[in-house]
């Protein structure tokens, strides 16, 4: 995947993903202590443009736990709706990058990583009682 990448997000998120980018993840993979952080590149669902920004994750197993959050606002983060419209995605740990599929979970397994996220961050609980809308949870299996 070397097609043009832009960096969507601005602030201080822009700021942790070059940070990122520049050092192959040691700076910026903890973005406070206890708090792992990743990229993920989607592809816009409209422009078709790859799309990075840094997410929080956790692990299960083999797979990357993140939350679409968007800080508790009314509406999905755009990643979320460009990974509903395609879930064949990049993801970057450190300085390790692989193609991943991105799959939502629900029910049980919903549940249960929520819980293992809220132990990582636990503003995601705040979060969800800001909204109507049920943050999705998604996993991101590694294509290797």
């Amino acid at each position: 995947m070397s097609e043009q990448v832009t960096d969507s997000p601005t602030g201080w998120v822009a700021e942790h993903t070059e940070r990122y980018l520049a050092s192959g993840g040691t700076d910026g993979h903890e973005w406070r202590p206890g708090v792992p952080t990743l990229l993920l590149t989607t592809t816009g669902r409209r422009t078709g443009t790859r799309r990075r920004t840094a997410l929080i994750y956790g692990r299960d197993a083999d797979r990357f736990v993140i939350v679409a959050s968007k800080g508790g606002a009314p509406e999905h983060p755009a990643w979320y709706l460009n990974l509903e419209a395609d879930p064949e995605v990049e993801v970057q740990v450190l300085d390790d990058v692989f193609p991943a599929r991105a799959e939502t979970v629900e029910g049980d397994e919903r549940t249960r990583l929520w819980a293992l996220m809220c132990r990582t961050w636990p503003a995601y609980d705040d979060y969800q009682a800001k909204t109507d809308r049920q943050i999705p949870v998604v996993v991101l299996v590694p294509r290797r």
